[in-house]
C-alpha cells in the first residue's frame, strides 16, 4: 500500500498513459490505484485505532468470532469506512479534471483544447460545469453520511 500511495495520481496518470495510450482508460486506472492505496491506509488506520472494548465484552460473556464481528467490529467501524470512502470519492471527482490536462481523458481534455484556443468561454462554462458538479457530490456525500453515520 505504501509503493501505491508514493506515486500522486497525475504521475501515475503520466505512466498509465504510456502503458495504455492516452485516454479516460488511463485516467481510471490512475484515480483507481491511488484510491486504494489511500482508502487500503485509511481503513488499516482506522481498525488499528478503534476501541476494543465491545469485543472484549462479547468474548467475555461467551461469543464468538462470527458474534464479535457483526455485532462490535462492523458497527464500530462501519461509519469511518463509510465517510472515507465519501470522501476519497470527492477527492477522485476533483483530481479527474486535472488528470485530463495531461492526456487521461476526463472533462480535463477539452478544458485544455479551450484553454490552447484561447475560447474563454468555454473554458469558463467548463469551469462552472466542474464546480456544480463537485457541490452537487458534496452535498449528496453528506446528506449520506448523515443518513448513514
Amino acid at each position: 500500500m505504501t509503493l501505491i500511495r508514493t506515486f500522486p495520481e497525475i504521475v501515475l496518470a503520466i505512466m498509465f498513459i504510456k502503458a495504455v495510450g492516452p485516454g479516460s482508460y488511463a485516467g481510471v486506472l490512475a484515480v483507481s490505484i491511488h484510491s486504494i492505496g489511500m482508502l487500503g491506509k485509511l481503513f488499516s488506520e482506522s481498525l488499528e485505532n478503534m476501541d476494543r472494548g465491545a469485543e472484549e465484552a462479547i468474548l467475555s460473556s461467551g461469543g464468538n468470532r462470527s458474534e464479535i464481528f457483526t455485532l462490535a467490529t462492523m458497527p464500530t467501524i462501519m461509519p469511518e469506512f463509510i465517510s472515507y470512502t465519501l470522501y476519497r470519492f470527492e477527492i477522485a471527482v476533483r483530481s479527474a479534471s486535472i488528470l485530463g490536462m495531461v492526456g487521461a481523458g476526463g472533462i480535463g481534455t477539452p478544458m485544455i483544447f479551450a484553454i490552447q484556443t484561447r475560447n474563454w468561454p468555454r473554458v469558463g462554462i467548463i469551469l462552472l460545469g466542474i464546480i456544480v458538479m463537485v457541490l452537487c457530490i458534496d452535498s449528496l456525500s453528506e446528506q449520506l453520511r448523515k443518513k448513514l453515520i
